[in-house]
Formats: structure tokens, C-alpha cells, sequence
């Protein structure tokens, strides 16, 4: 028994041993020099107890404790404060990491499909995901970014013009509202999305029970950027690219204006001169005096021109930077970044190059949604079916 005592109190004057050195360490700039003094004895006071002595050591715990309290009044919320103090440390080293190596970023549009996707309508028919719908709506949403979206006539009538209104239902997505003969009908998404989706016309007169649309809406794929590597290895064509838009002009207009972060895949490093034949980007190196295909640079662009999921190839536009003829020599210093969805990209075919300054990094994982996208950027093959070029349906498939 008298055992057992001592060797609780040799613990008790340990901790307060290791107690009094954190105290000094942590609080070093608050604590006074009368404060700092106290602490010393207190830290110094178990190693002059005689540890045999069970009256001793209570006289030296006693005494610390109430010197203790002198220094630093306990708090009944002291632990409010430590949980505080692990909290700031946890976020300052997240915003060290997404600084320095890893930064969040939200696909804004839909110029990376199908490998990446901005918000998008998924129909029922179309989904490859077999979980999506199968679960309560707010796991639909929670898992797979996605807010159901279905709605029947339930009246005769046409469109109402300029009914629509757009507001935020909950804090998930923008949810737009219309009326057709005279009813009131609310889908997600914002009108151009809804209209997108649905086609929506004024002219045309819908029918009671006509099915406008019967799937959902997904906020689109959030991935990590590695902001890191890129700056030792360098950037290689086919990587897929974020950066910034500053200094980068479109028609005269500020392209930073649409938005500030764009995301794209490399197509020519610099002194690379490339053209667009057949729907093929070739490329003819810096010294080198033949074109070749991009495939035989990289094999990322093979799904592209696979003709399957979606992928539809490379699309020439004979504008700004025309790809054909003598073809568009990348300037130094300098990237020609394209979206893989060529028909609906806004990219360096029509507002140049992107400096190497402005490269963000390059896009690393896609951490949400849930769906077969998920994990390494740019890992998965095209789904096997046939790219349907006037609608180009399978695009959407998920």
C-alpha cells in the first residue's frame, strides 16, 4: 500500500516536472519575469524531494500546486483554448501544403470533357454509375455531387418569357423557376443550365405528363492541383494544366473577366509548330523538320481520337490562331494549351498562348464526386460507345 502511494506521487511530481518546462516553452512571450522565476522552482522543486518520503513529496505537490496557481489561475474552459491552439496549428499547415504543393480546384466548365466535368445534367438513361439514385438524396448529393433533377407537364401551356428566376435552395446548388401554362415548375441549376437540359422553347406548346427531363444535376469534379513538380521536371504535351489568366486577352476582352483560374490540356511547348489536319493535331519540334502526329509525342491523346465516350478529336477554328496551312508556332517561354471537348472550348486557338508564369501546376486528384472519375486525374480510358458527332450524347454518360 505505502508502495503504491509513493510511486504515485514520484508520477505526480514528474508531471509536474514536465508540466512547469511546457508552461515556460509555450508561453514564453505572455509570462512575466516574476512568472518565469516561479516556474523554475516549480520545474526544479521534484528534483530536491526526497522521493522516499511520502510527507515530503506531499508538502513539494502541495506547495507547487498552489505556486502554480498563483502564476496561472485554472480555468474552468482552459481546454477550450488547447483544442484552439491544436486547431490553428492544423490549419496553418494546411494552407502551408495548398500553398506550397497541393491546391483545391473546381472544374468551371464543360471544355475538359469527358475526362474532367464542370456542372453537367446526367440523365437517367445515361448514367454509368450504379449507385447514383440508389441512395437517400442528400448521400446523392453528399457522395456524388448530384441534385435530382426530374419534372412532367402537369398542364397544357407554353412558357411563360422572362419567368425565370434563379435562387439558392439550401447551400448546394442555384435552383432556377418557370412557369408553362400556368403552373410553377423549379429545376436545379442556373437558366442557361436548366434550358440546356431540358430545351425549353417558347414556341413550343407542352403537352400534360410531356417528360422534360429525369436525372440530375452534378456540381462538377473538384480535384487537387500539384502546384510542385512541374517546377522540377518541367511540363510534358498531354498533361492536363491549371493556370492563371492574367494578361491573356480574348477580342479585346480581359479573359480573367470569365475567370480567373482556366484548366486545359498541353498541347505545344515551346518552338513546337502545330496543325490541324482530319481532326489530328501534328506537331513538328523545335529543329525538326517533319510534322507527326501528337499520339506519337504522347499517349494521353489517343482516347481523343478514339472516337468513343465522347472524344471526338481535335477541331480547327480559322481564327485568332489558325491550325492549318503553315500552322502556329509556339512562341518561348510559352505553352498552346486545348480542352478535350475541342468543339466547346474557349482555348489557344482563339486567345493564344499561356506564359510560363502563369502555370498553377498540374491537375493531380479528383477527390469529389464519388464516380468513376475518381483518383488520379486522367487515369480512366473512354467508356466503349460510339461518339455520336451531331449531338455528341455519349459525351454525358457517367
Amino acid at each position: 500500500m505505502i508502495f503504491s502511494k509513493k510511486h504515485k506521487l514520484r508520477k505526480e511530481l514528474k508531471k509536474l516536472k514536465v508540466h512547469a518546462r511546457h508552461t515556460l516553452i509555450v508561453d514564453d512571450d505572455i509570462l512575466s519575469d516574476e512568472q518565469k522565476k516561479l516556474l523554475l522552482e516549480i520545474e526544479k522543486a521534484p528534483e530536491n524531494c526526497d522521493i522516499n518520503s511520502i510527507e515530503l513529496m506531499e508538502k513539494t505537490i502541495n506547495e507547487c500546486n498552489r505556486s502554480y496557481g498563483k502564476i496561472l489561475p485554472p480555468s474552468k474552459h482552459a481546454w477550450i483554448r488547447e483544442y484552439l491552439d491544436v486547431l490553428a496549428v492544423a490549419v496553418a499547415v494546411a494552407f502551408g501544403i495548398r500553398g506550397l504543393f497541393l491546391q483545391p480546384f473546381k472544374i468551371p466548365t464543360s471544355s475538359m470533357q469527358p475526362t474532367l466535368f464542370g456542372i453537367h445534367y446526367i440523365a437517367k438513361d445515361g448514367k454509368v454509375n450504379p449507385l447514383l439514385g440508389k441512395v437517400s438524396a442528400p448521400l446523392d448529393y453528399i457522395l456524388f455531387s448530384c441534385e435530382r433533377a426530374k419534372l412532367k407537364i402537369e398542364k397544357d401551356g407554353m412558357l411563360e418569357e422572362y419567368a425565370f428566376k434563379t435562387s439558392m435552395r439550401y447551400w448546394i446548388l442555384p435552383y432556377t423557376s418557370f412557369i408553362i401554362g400556368e403552373e410553377n415548375y423549379s429545376l436545379p441549376g442556373e437558366v442557361s443550365k436548366v434550358i440546356e437540359y431540358t430545351g425549353l422553347n417558347n414556341d413550343l406548346n407542352y403537352k400534360a405528363g410531356q417528360e422534360l427531363c429525369n436525372g440530375w444535376l452534378s456540381s462538377g469534379d473538384h480535384l487537387f492541383v500539384d502546384r510542385f513538380s512541374h517546377l522540377l521536371v518541367g511540363l510534358n504535351r498531354g498533361d492536363i494544366v491549371v493556370f492563371n489568366t492574367e494578361n491573356i486577352y480574348h477580342n479585346g476582352r480581359a479573359l480573367a473577366k470569365n475567370g480567373y483560374y482556366y484548366i486545359k490540356r498541353l498541347a505545344g511547348l515551346p518552338g513546337d509548330t502545330l496543325k490541324i489536319m482530319n481532326n489530328m493535331i501534328y506537331v513538328r519540334p523545335e529543329g525538326k523538320t517533319e510534322f507527326k502526329k501528337i499520339t506519337e509525342f504522347s499517349p494521353k491523346f489517343e482516347k481523343l481520337y478514339s472516337n468513343k465516350g465522347g472524344y471526338h478529336g481535335h477541331w480547327n477554328v480559322a481564327l485568332e490562331n489558325d491550325l492549318s496551312d503553315d500552322g502556329f508556332v509556339v512562341p518561348p517561354d510559352s505553352y498552346f494549351m486545348m480542352g478535350d471537348n475541342s468543339r466547346n472550348s474557349l482555348d489557344s486557338r482563339y486567345w493564344g498562348t499561356v506564359a510560363r508564369k502563369n502555370i498553377v501546376g498540374k491537375a493531380l486528384f479528383i477527390f469529389w464526386p464519388v464516380s468513376r472519375r475518381w483518383g488520379l486525374t486522367d487515369r480512366m480510358e473512354a467508356i466503349e460507345t460510339t461518339t455520336d458527332p451531331g449531338s455528341l450524347k455519349s459525351m454525358h454518360l457517367q
